[in-house]
């Protein structure tokens, strides 16, 4: 096992998000190795279980110039990389110690687009051909990636994806000189989209830089909302910017965690719980508020929707309850066809948020909260800045 290049590699992937599927797509005659997690876990399903995973690049080399990127061509690192025998072995060698269950694969533009994926994709087909291994492979498809490529990628992979790093042309002008965002991200993605039709077992996501071009939320979600309806995106990740040394934004500020953590919570409305693009609230710089979740801003600034009636309330006026969820919202709706919800303590036993909800929901015209008239952004924001702790919407 080649520990040399896999400490220089593995550690040059590190700013990539690394995701994991439930999907149970089969691979010919595999022989080793499945998509359901178990062990050591590093990455997670989307029922909540992990799967551990091998995150590395192909090489670190590249010829693209991002101004945040620790592989940028302009800086001096000491380069390396990996041929197709070598990763794949390295890979299995793993696998057979029971170190990860799966692969991640990126890598740095070397040479160019073409030659570069044509070397991951020989990995790949080693490790599904060769060694018959059916698991989860997340493959980085590198800008500039043709049909026929993306197409061989969506055969040997669960999930493919190609980071926009930034919401439009204007914004990646500013992180790159050499890419082409309309050519070489937007094509591309246009044609994972297309090809994935054919592909049923295989997902996409991409990933976006935030704070690194001075984008707004605005702009991040805007792009987002058209991903997921004109592109068939199954996720978008956000990774705050962090200046790396050598690089020209090496003197920027770091990106607030808690900006990445609302951007977040924004994606998960979208995707579980219904609300639109309009639905969003931004302030006068066109941002998300800090000091409270993007659902309870939704509450607060739209009075006349609240309270909602628990016994009455469709599941799209339940989900915009702060404090109810998907599950408990289906729950609400199947316990009624049966029983009149009268208290708070019932909704409490089905795993609710009393504490969020209670304000913006009566009983038979009961309200158990007084307050909830007095709502005020600012008795909440101790309560919202503690998200590390408690994180759900």
């Amino acid at each position: 096992m080649d520990t040399r290049k896999l400490t220089i590699l593995g550690e040059a992937a590190k700013y990539d998000i690394c995701s994991s599927t439930a999907s149970t797509k089969q691979f010919g005659k595999a022989s080793i190795g499945n998509t359901l997690p178990s062990g050591i876990c590093h990455s997670f399903t989307p029922d909540g279980r992990c799967v551990s995973m091998l995150k590395v690049l192909m090489s670190n080399e590249c010829e693209k110039d991002c101004n945040y990127c620790p592989n940028r061509v302009q800086r001096d690192v000491l380069r390396t990389t990996f041929a197709p025998e070598e990763l794949a072995r390295l890979f299995m060698d793993m696998y057979e110690r029971n170190y990860i269950e799966g692969l991640f694969l990126s890598s740095g533009v070397r040479h160019n687009a073409a030659s570069t994926i044509e070397n991951m994709l020989k990995t790949l087909e080693i490790i599904r051909f060769r060694y018959r291994f059916g698991g989860y492979i997340h493959l980085k498809i590198l800008p500039g990636t043709e049909e026929q490529f993306i197409e061989r990628a969506a055969e040997l992979s669960n999930r493919i994806s190609i980071n926009l790093e930034a919401p439009n042309r204007d914004r990646l002008s500013i992180l790159s000189r050499t890419k082409d965002f309309d050519k070489e991200l937007v094509q591309p993605l246009r044609s994972i989209s297309k090809i994935l039709k054919r592909h049923p077992g295989t997902t996409h996501s991409t990933q976006f830089i935030v704070g690194a071009a001075q984008e707004s939320d605005k702009e991040i979600l805007t792009a987002v909302n058209r991903l997921y309806s004109g592109f068939d995106l199954k996720r978008a990740y956000f990774s705050a910017f962090y200046p790396v040394a050598g690089t020209p934004l090496q003197h920027m500020p770091p990106a607030s965690q808690l900006r990445e953590h609302r951007l977040y919570q924004s994606d998960f409305l979208m995707r579980f719980y219904q609300f639109r693009f309009q639905d969003f609230i931004f302030d006068e710089s066109s941002n998300l508020d800090l000091s409270l979740d993007p659902k309870l801003m939704y509450a607060i600034k739209n009075p006349q929707l609240f309270p909602v009636e628990i016994n009455r309330a469709t599941l799209d006026q339940l989900l915009r309850v702060p404090g109810i969820g998907p599950k408990s919202a289906r729950k609400i709706l199947q316990v009624r066809r049966q029983y009149k919800l009268r208290s708070p303590m019932e909704l409490k036993n089905m795993g609710i948020s009393l504490k969020r909800a209670q304000k913006f929901i009566t009983f038979d015209g009961k309200c158990f909260d007084s307050s909830r008239w007095l709502l005020d952004p600012n008795r909440y924001q101790y309560e919202q800045l503690s998200f590390f702790k408690e994180v759900s919407l």
